[in-house]
């Protein structure tokens, strides 16, 4: 990981610490050390502490000014306390030596006080990751000024404006990010990792006789030099909404439904959902009975790789320190895998794969880390062409998923598709289906684009119900 220039201070003996923009990393080990030294004093019979250390600046702009700068930094320590089969956690922004005490001791007091949980404890010592991790490139850590940020906003916005028929800016926006995780654990882990993020975006209204309508565009990379050109972002923002000029209601039938590459990772998302190892081992997901299944078409992959270089989601450990490992969570169609942390794990005995996360509030989650539908074969061009008549979602809001069914709702606008090519745009239209069925018949078209941690195609979800006129 590439060093963050620092004026660093001694933590845990100031009265009162003032932090600059980053944090050493002797610093932080020495302060996490003497953390869990202090909790195993209190009767912790194990203990994993977590410190983040965040600086986020960014600017607003909108019809060529400057509307805001805003600057933030944080740093958050979050303790977790195992005593038996209790366990209590607590957070705090202050690291003097007497804040550290009163924590821990608070800390303990609730541990012994907990509920009794069988599933508690830390990841099994074997399963932990061991240095040296592996450099996953995930930032370039340079924050390019306020000067610069300003640049971007206003370039982004001047190229949407200029998009005839385009007649006012909802704003546009440029920031940036950064941020530094520190793992201790009483089984001997110390991870840190950490990671920036470049984002630019516009949204722009376009007029014409029968009224206006908005859209947007954005990109978001670890690296500056990765960022889509701003001006392109800016004239996509406005074509877009130009291409939603005039819109009509749909006729109310069922229909072949292809989601836009902008909206299509939402599928990928209410998957990672319904495997998360919580609703699984509770019981209320619709998936919870299909491990092994074929729920998806044959040939179908969906990857959740945590070792993508500059990935958005890209870790070389979880948020319990255990090494994680790429998962084809579907295979040929078939579901392989849950989403777990190690306490899902031993509920459904099982084995962790990697997947917990961790903020300074509360114990381990678990969620996917780079989370993908490869690309497919067809040009969105050809879906359109093979479903001759359907909607192409550009757009959505207000999805309804029913966890237990998989039954899915969800208000969106679009583009009509007739003769097998784009004909007209279509709005305030609900669409509704099964997620098992959209699983199913989905099919990914080849224009795959990474701009988050969870990314899909261009995608076929067979017919669904549209509900228009």
């Amino acid at each position: 990981m590439s060093p963050i220039a620092s004026d660093s201070r001694q933590l845990a003996d100031a009265a009162a610490p003032v932090y600059s923009r980053a944090m050493e990393n002797s610093d932080a080990r020495d302060l996490l050390e003497s953390l869990i030294a202090k909790a195993r004093a209190a009767g912790a019979d194990a203990a994993d502490a977590v410190l983040y250390n965040s600086v986020s600046h960014g600017v607003s702009w909108r019809l060529g000014k400057l509307e805001d700068v805003e600057r933030s930094e944080s740093l958050d320590l979050g303790l977790r306390i195992i005593v038996g089969r209790r366990a209590a956690s607590v957070s705090t922004t202050e690291t003097s030596k007497s804040a550290l005490d009163a924590l821990v001791e608070r800390c303990a007091a609730m541990a012994k006080a907990a509920p009794e949980d069988p599933y508690v404890g830390l990841a099994p010592k074997e399963r932990l990751a061991r240095p040296p991790f592996p450099d996953l490139d995930l930032g370039d850590f340079s924050d390019p000024g306020t000067d610069e940020l300003r640049r971007r906003a206003a370039a982004c916005e001047e190229a949407a404006l200029a998009v005839k028929g385009v007649v006012n800016s909802s704003g546009a926006g440029a920031s940036y990010g950064e941020g530094r995780k520190w793992l201790i654990t009483s089984d001997g882990f110390m991870g840190e990792t950490g990671g920036a993020s470049h984002s630019v975006s516009v949204s722009v209204l376009a007029e014409d006789a029968n009224g206006m309508e908005r859209d947007y565009d954005y990109d978001s990379k670890t690296h500056a030099e990765d960022l889509r050109d701003v001006e392109t972002i800016g004239r996509s923002a406005g074509e877009r909404a130009v291409r939603r000029l005039s819109p009509r209601k749909a006729e109310s039938r069922p229909a072949p439904v292809i989601f836009d590459s902008r909206v299509s990772a939402s599928i990928l998302r209410h998957l990672s959902g319904a495997i998360n190892g919580a609703a699984i081992a509770r019981g209320v997901s619709f998936l919870k009975d299909k491990l092994g299944e074929r729920i998806f078409a044959e040939g179908i992959v969906v990857i959740d790789d945590p070792f993508i270089r500059r990935g958005h989601g890209s870790r070389p450990f979880d948020g319990e320190g255990v090494k994680a490992e790429r998962l084809n969570i579907i295979d040929d169609g078939a579901l392989t895998t849950w989403i777990m942390n190690s306490a899902h794990a031993r509920q459904l005995g099982l084995e962790t794969n990697g997947r917990a996360t961790r903020g300074a509030g509360g114990g381990p989650g678990a969620s996917s880390t780079n989370l993908y539908l490869p690309a497919g074969a067809a040009s969105p061009e050809e879906l359109f062409a093979n479903v001759g008549e359907g909607l192409l979602v550009t757009d959505m809001f207000g999805p309804q998923v029913n966890p237990n069914t998989g039954d899915y709702s969800v208000g969106c606008s679009g583009l009509l598709i007739e003769g097998g090519a784009l004909a007209y745009p279509v709005s305030e239209i609900t669409i509704a289906g099964n997620l098992l069925d959209m699983f199913a018949a989905l099919v990914p078209a080849n224009d795959l684009e990474f701009r988050g941690a969870t990314n899909a195609p261009t995608a076929l979800l067979g017919d669904m119900t549209i509900a228009g006129n």
